[in-house]
């Protein structure tokens, strides 16, 4: 993708994940979502397999599944579809921001590159140090060609 192209659309998923930056925050409850928000409600079980047309075995299954993370998206969005609510899906960085995920990865990449030079030239007698500088430079080059 072209750098113009690939900064338009960082900016815009900065955008829309500052939305999401305060649910990083938000534990899980311990027995899943869809329990949580189903007994919340005010929702049976029944009630909620009734209204996907599946068993109340199934529904306990699917509740199961999400608590322990093995369920398919697919599978959640029907639940959340039978309670009346909407399933809202996003990866967010844990860095906090898009650009802020690109300048980490681009340090650890400049990190690598200069110990292994520095490494390099150790070995020949030549090592010149000041590595914590060469990787700020390192790290500002691979940066700008992003």
């Amino acid at each position: 993708m072209k750098r113009e192209y690939r900064q338009l659309r960082r900016r815009q998923l900065n955008r829309s994940l500052r939305a999401f930056k305060e649910s990083r925050k938000v534990a899980r409850p311990m027995r899943g979502w869809l329990r949580a928000i189903r007994e919340a409600s005010g929702l049976s079980m029944e009630q909620v397999a009734r209204s996907m047309g599946v068993t109340r075995q199934h529904l306990a299954l699917l509740e199961k599944s999400e608590a322990e993370e093995r369920i398919t998206l697919k599978s959640l969005k029907r639940v959340a579809d039978a309670m009346a609510s909407q399933l809202v899906y996003a990866i967010v960085p844990k860095s906090g921001s898009v650009p802020d995920f690109e300048s980490e990865r681009a340090r650890q990449q400049a990190e690598e590159n200069v110990r292994a030079v520095e490494h390099t030239m150790a070995l020949e007698n030549q090592a010149t140090g000041d590595v914590a500088r060469k990787i700020k430079e390192e790290t500002r080059r691979i940066f700008a060609g992003s």
